[in-house]
């Protein structure tokens, strides 16, 4: 029974496919704490600030960052219907993350090939994000390629200076 409360209160707070009323100031709050380095997860926790594809204004959200194979990546948990991944795809991948210093990046798509380890270690690290991809912690790798279509996951770069 232990889990089952947590789980189901955190698919309520995105039911609709973002967040709802109880949701967004608890990501205000965690966002603000990971750019200021108050709460940092471990060195996981950050804010990505992307530019609205319509209103052109900087929205941040709070993310959990991934290190795999000697890389850096950042999971979409509700999957690709979302409005931050939507911005950051119109945007060339750019964006900006605070842990808790700027640091202007480029998220790039991985191949959904490519996904299931990184996915993998997602669960292990993201507690929040568990409750939205329906493969258990330490489940094998092979779980996580059947629904790795389904959760995008983006590699952190530099960006390069005449970006």
């Amino acid at each position: 029974m232990r889990g089952i409360l947590p789980q189901r209160l955190s698919r309520w707070m995105y039911r609709s496919g973002g967040p709802n009323w109880l949701a967004r100031p608890m990501n205000a709050l965690a966002g603000w704490q990971f750019r200021r380095g108050i709460l940092t997860l471990g060195g996981r926790g950050v804010t990505a600030d992307v530019r609205g594809r319509t209103s052109g204004r900087t929205i941040s959200l709070p993310l959990v960052l991934v290190r795999h194979g000697g890389e850096r990546y950042l999971v979409s948990m509700l999957g690709e219907d979302v409005q931050w991944l939507r911005n950051v795809r119109a945007d060339a991948g750019r964006a900006v993350l605070h842990a808790p210093h700027a640091e202007p990046v480029r998220l790039v798509d991985v191949p959904v090939a490519q996904r299931a380890p990184v996915l993998r270690r997602y669960v292990e690290l993201a507690p929040g994000g568990r409750p939205h991809i329906p493969v258990r912690v330490g489940a094998p790798v092979e779980e996580f390629a059947a629904v790795a279509d389904r959760y995008p996951v983006l590699r952190v770069e530099p960006l390069a200076a005449d970006a």
